[in-house]
């Protein structure tokens, strides 16, 4: 059985329609990206697959049941713009989600469950590259270092899925390509499932191993918003790369 299965699915705000007759399996350990020309609804899709938006109709289960309806410990995000608390140090950055889903009245933990959390956020920190920063609040860190912050608190708590919007967009170009090598072995230790939007075609081949192209295939310029984007390609990276780039390049504009 799929991890992620959508048949049939259809998103509509009133008679905007941003994503029409999407039918897609996503198998557990995939790394998907998504591209596509902005504003045809990945970042919507994303919110879908998070909890924090609902199909309009269609199938959409989660391990062959229906997703749940709000975000959970099984779906761990990242943005472009870093998802971190400036009062808290880098540690207790991470240790915030143990925190909060271990002691949800009081948001804090004691005792021996408090240095377990501090050594499962080490762990984590360890694993991104920042232990030595663990004392450190956000505003000493550089981007790169805030964005492997942003990505140790989404999967200290172990999520199945990891869910990546945009996230290296605002990197320069060297520091991406450490954020590329960092996701890429993260991915692979921890047994993730992928799904990751980017404008970067090139970036969308590199990191996946399946490319999905959004794009809206209908068009009435007296409706312009009647018509929803729907999957134009479902790309197996292990395609000849060249000729797919340069076909996707003539027909979407990204």
């Amino acid at each position: 059985m799929s991890l992620v299965t959508i048949k049939n699915l259809w998103k509509s705000y009133g008679n905007n329609v941003v994503l029409e007759k999407l039918t897609l399996n996503i198998e557990a350990g995939e790394f998907c990206t998504l591209v596509g020309p902005s504003g045809c609804g990945k970042t919507t899709f994303l919110k879908m697959l998070l909890g924090q938006e609902y199909p309009t109709k269609g199938t959409f289960l989660l391990d062959g049941k229906p997703f749940p309806e709000e975000p959970g410990v099984e779906r761990g995000i990242v943005f472009q713009r870093y998802s971190v608390f400036e009062h808290l140090s880098v540690l207790k950055n991470v240790m915030l989600g143990i925190e909060l889903e271990q002691s949800k009245f009081f948001g804090r933990l004691f005792g021996k469950a408090k240095k377990q959390a501090e050594k499962e956020a080490m762990t984590m920190l360890e694993a991104v590259g920042l232990a030595d920063s663990a004392n450190k609040y956000p505003s000493e860190l550089s981007g790169g270092m805030q964005q492997r912050l942003s990505i140790a608190q989404s999967l200290v708590k172990k999520p199945k899925i990891l869910l990546l919007d945009e996230p290296f967009g605002a990197l320069d170009p060297g520091i991406r390509a450490d954020m590329h090598a960092l996701i890429l072995d993260l991915w692979k230790k921890n047994n993730l499932t992928v799904v990751m939007v980017t404008h970067d075609l090139h970036e969308g081949f590199y990191l996946g191993t399946r490319l999905l192209v959004f794009d809206k295939v209908r068009h009435d310029p007296l409706q312009p918003n009647a018509y929803g984007a729907r999957i134009t390609y479902d790309i197996p990276v292990g395609e000849t790369r060249e000729s797919v780039l340069e076909e996707i390049d003539q027909t979407v504009k990204i």
